[in-house]
């Protein structure tokens, strides 16, 4: 029997595309309703990006919406780089920018997203989807954050699978 389902937190309002994983294919171990996640595929080096849109702790399943182009607000990490394990650098967050599902260990509780392509060991993060808005008043939020370090609400277009 599932928790609970949540419809409501997904930006945009195309189609869904949602799939059952088992929790040992997210990388997350203690997987969160509502939140990014990465499933792992069998297929190593390729993955599965969405939303988790409901949990099922008695079978340990999620459902998981992988639909291309699906857009949800969530916490980014202006992150750009790594230097021995240590975040280095920082950049604003705009419009077009690619996503990448980091777990390194330098990310703040909860979040899952920066805009770094490799992570604090150096080694590759997954694509996952391009900061994207949906209204000129949208748009009008972009750039954010700088140079400095800081953790962003932003929208984010899912990219599905990917590599």
């Amino acid at each position: 029997m599932a928790e609970e389902i949540l419809y409501n937190y997904e930006h945009s309002s195309g189609p869904l595309v949602p799939v059952c994983v088992p929790w040992e294919r997210l990388t997350d171990a203690t997987p969160t309703l509502g939140n990014p996640c990465e499933v792992a595929s069998a297929v190593e080096g390729t993955h599965l990006s969405g939303a988790i849109m409901s949990l099922d702790a008695d079978a340990e399943t999620a459902i998981v919406n992988i639909a291309p182009g699906a857009m949800y607000n969530w916490k980014v990490r202006n992150v750009r780089t790594y230097d021995q394990g240590a975040e280095a650098t920082f950049g604003a967050i705009n419009y077009g920018d690619p996503v990448y599902y980091d777990s390194s260990s330098t990310m703040p509780a909860g979040v899952y997203l920066s805009t770094s392509p490799l992570d604090e060991d150096g080694d590759p993060n997954d694509h996952f989807g391009f900061i994207a808005t949906v209204t000129p008043e949208h748009a009008a939020d972009y750039p954010k954050g700088d140079t400095d370090a800081s953790t962003e609400d932003c929208q984010v277009s899912l990219c599905g699978a990917g590599s």
